[in-house]
């Protein structure tokens, strides 16, 4: 695959179906984004390829998601960061956490939501060509910290 091909109406051409159906997981880098296009349950997703975790002294890199198991929880598909153990959805890139309210008396533990916590990717599929346009979301992300947006592509997508 040639990721230099110049996209059509923001569409990257990543593959043919059948080859990544068999792969299940596919890494593209898209105008310099590096991209996880997953296949699950005759889905595709395309997702930033690394957890939305930030640099600290003891951990340099966020997590590949590429060796992350995928499971349900919450009524959500998500894939499971192998460094974090942190649950992302696939749907939407919510961040998901087990936590109890201490002012419950007994705490009942309960799924709950940090928010949209990875970029996610829109996939497309044309006659046996699978697509990925980049998200045009301007908000930052923390998953863009992985990217390079901080500082460069980021600040020339915000509009005033």
């Amino acid at each position: 695959l040639n990721s230099d091909e110049q996209p059509r109406a923001g569409l990257h051409f990543v593959g043919k179906k059948d080859e990544l159906i068999k792969a299940k997981r596919s890494f593209r880098t898209l105008e310099g984004r590096d991209i996880l296009i997953i296949h699950h349950q005759t889905v595709f997703y395309a997702i930033d390829s690394y957890c939305y975790r930030k640099f600290s002294s003891f951990c340099m890199l966020g997590g590949a998601l590429e060796n992350g198991d995928i499971e349900e929880i919450a009524d959500k598909l998500c894939i499971i960061c192998p460094k974090h153990k942190y649950k992302i959805s696939l749907a939407n890139g919510e961040g998901i956490y087990k936590g109890t309210d201490p002012r419950e008396k007994p705490p009942v533990s309960r799924w709950y939501s940090k928010g949209v916590k990875q970029r996610i990717h829109t996939v497309t599929e044309t006659n046996g060509d699978v697509y990925v346009k980049l998200s045009e979301d301007t908000c930052w992300i923390e998953s863009d910290f992985y990217q390079g947006e901080k500082d460069s592509l980021f600040s020339n997508r915000v509009v005033a």
